[in-house]
């Protein structure tokens, strides 16, 4: 019988991902995590935490840090040349595929939510159009209740929401995590404050979400820990209504960033809010099966959409954009 730390080092190296060997090969001729960072198109905390992972998964070092730079180990060298043909094998199959499937065709049926729908969506969806012609898109408006619902149902092929929802028929994949940032009027006294605390919202007139929002529930959850009360005047079923009631002045209010923080208006300001409240924005497919082609390229599309800045002004106090921050 094999012994039990023997079963137990071969179980954490089958957990090896692809992603992992990527970052060793890329720190390896970069040197250091911000250049490969940059090559990989991920963030610096990424590439550390997926060298940690693949060194604890391993049970041995792979870099020395040397001055600032990564220096890599034998073993290190040794696995980099052994991944090389495999992964430029990977490289050629997948541009093989890449360069077929240039103009996806067949059809995409696409839901969100109203706030991403709206602010977000429409520009990467366009782009993809204009790149995949002969694709036949369908989008759909929907609250994340019943977006969860038509996705495990299989009658969308994707979705998007920040909503924390789980459910047996709904693979997620994570797009962004953002941190709640808090709105209020321009000239509002709180306004002159660095960061908001539950403390200054004490009996603040407050725009809150509606409760179907899973994050109105962590909201309300931080204030009742706090022995607080909220002074809840109005509640609101989107983000964009939120915002439109703090414009006139009816109260602040506690909202995810995204897609929003470009598009508030000279008449909101917007200040930082601790202890963090996070959201995850996710893609979410049918579990019953796997994702088309095209579904894949929307999704490498919208992807690329934010790393390009596309719908986005400059990242608010307290945005936190990083796609492998997400649970």
């Amino acid at each position: 019988m094999e012994p039990d730390n023997a079963a137990a080092d071969r179980d954490r190296r089958a957990g090896i991902s692809l992603r992992e060997l990527e970052v060793l090969q890329a720190l390896v001729a970069a040197g250091t995590a911000i250049s490969a960072a940059r090559k990989l198109q991920m963030s610096q905390s990424a590439v550390s935490r997926r060298l940690a992972q693949l060194e604890d998964r391993l049970g041995f070092k792979l870099f020395l840090r040397l001055n600032g730079r990564l220096v890599p180990t034998i073993e290190a060298l040794s696995l980099s040349e052994q991944l090389t043909p495999v992964l430029d094998t990977l490289a050629r199959l997948i541009s093989r595929s890449d360069r077929s499937c240039d103009a996806h065709q067949g059809s995409l049926s696409i839901v969100a939510p109203p706030t991403i729908a709206h602010r977000f969506l429409p520009g990467p969806i366009a782009a993809f159009k204009r790149r995949n012609p002969d694709c036949q898109i369908v989008f759909d408006v929907l609250a994340s209740d019943s977006l969860l619902t038509g996705i495990a149902e299989g009658r969308f092929d994707i979705g998007m929401t920040d909503s924390s929802v789980p459910h047996d028929g709904v693979t997620s994949e994570p797009l962004l995590e953002t941190k709640a940032i808090c709105v209020l009027p321009r000239g509002h006294p709180l306004a002159v404050l660095d960061v908001i605390r539950p403390e200054d919202l004490q009996d603040e007139p407050f725009i809150a979400l509606s409760r179907r929002h899973s994050s109105r529930a962590a909201i309300d959850r931080m204030f009742d820990k706090a022995g607080l009360r909220l002074n809840i005047v109005l509640e609101a079923s989107t983000n964009v209504s939120v915002i439109q009631f703090v414009r006139e002045g009816l109260g602040v209010s506690l909202l995810n960033p995204f897609p929003l923080d470009h598009d508030l208006g000279d008449r909101v300001a917007m200040r930082p809010f601790l202890p963090a409240i996070h959201y995850c924005t996710n893609f979410l497919m049918p579990s019953s099966r796997a994702p088309s082609a095209v579904t894949r390229a929307f999704v490498q599309d919208v992807r690329a959409s934010l790393e390009g800045g596309l719908g986005r002004g400059a990242d608010p106090p307290g945005a936190v954009i990083d796609p492998d921050a997400c649970p």
